[in-house]
């Protein structure tokens, strides 16, 4: 499966039977309410994942806002959604898949999963295209999986600054300019960015509909930025580790492939007050 599926193909996929179609679908400032919101209307078949309790773990200090979960913890979430590694997925939100759903699809590959995709424009396009609703819930065989997450597809503290100070990598921060440039911080304690990051918001991966851009457009767009790094020494960050993944989401819809995510992002950064912080733009 590619990483982006339209509203027609996904209509086909579930006509098939197989799939496993999840409703990301968050507002960080009122919680329940991607819940409710699925609960009202949500595409046939679909469940409902929750960032805070399916996709994270609040009980960990020190890693950000939305730390990940230990790979016992998802396989147990994984095995109550039904899901097994042949069957293949659809995940959507009505944020252009920033919250939450390409933090799922990320968490899935990273997981070893390779029939994965985000619906191109989430619920919004789903809505516009005319297709079908339901309401309620959604009937769920469990399933029993043992998943392995691929710990190279992550960035720790001492390797983001390691590769930081030797150039090796390249850290790409997906938050808003404002944000990045510490002049407003609406989540966090501390504003501004980690020391050397360069600024790109996972706005700019879509287009006036919530669609993403063309595979072309995006891929100039990235290799501007990270120059002469390969994709796969190319690391990604937020405010804590949710936003980032749309930005790995883009670059593999460009053909970028392999770059990785530091997950506890600014908001883990920032929980040492001994780490450096940088403010404004980068000359």
């Amino acid at each position: 499966m590619n990483a982006l599926i339209s509203t027609g193909e996904l209509v086909r996929l579930i006509d098939q039977g197989t799939a496993l179609v999840v409703d990301c679908r968050k507002e960080l400032s009122a919680p329940q309410a991607g819940r409710i919101a699925h609960a009202s209307a949500h595409v046939p078949g679909a469940i409902y994942a929750d960032l805070d309790t399916d996709l994270s773990d609040l009980s960990k200090p020190g890693l950000g806002r939305h730390p990940l979960p230990d790979a016992p913890a998802f396989s147990r979430v994984l095995s109550t959604w039904g899901w097994t590694p042949d069957r293949p997925v659809a995940i959507y939100d009505d944020a252009g898949g920033a919250l939450a759903a390409a933090r799922l699809w990320w968490m899935l590959r990273l997981a070893g999963a390779q029939q994965v995709s985000v619906l191109d424009g989430g619920w919004t396009a789903w809505l516009k295209d005319g297709m079908a609703t339901s309401t309620g819930s959604s009937e769920v065989l469990p399933s029993t999986v043992d998943v392995r997450f691929d710990e190279r597809q992550l960035v720790d503290f001492d390797a983001l600054r390691s590769g930081l100070d030797d150039g090796s990598i390249c850290l790409l921060d997906a938050r808003g300019g404002p944000r990045y440039r510490g002049e407003v911080e609406p989540l966090d304690r501390v504003a501004g960015h980690v020391p050397g990051a360069l600024n790109r918001p996972f706005s700019e991966n879509l287009q006036a509909d919530g669609r993403f851009k063309p595979a072309r457009e995006l891929a100039d767009a990235f290799r501007a930025l990270f120059a002469a790094h390969a994709p796969e020494n190319v690391v990604h960050m937020c405010g804590s580790g949710v936003t980032a993944c749309h930005n790995i989401l883009a670059m593999e819809h460009a053909g970028l492939h392999g770059s990785r995510l530091f997950a506890p992002s600014w908001s883990g950064w920032i929980s040492d007050p001994a780490r450096p912080v940088s403010t404004g733009a980068l000359p």
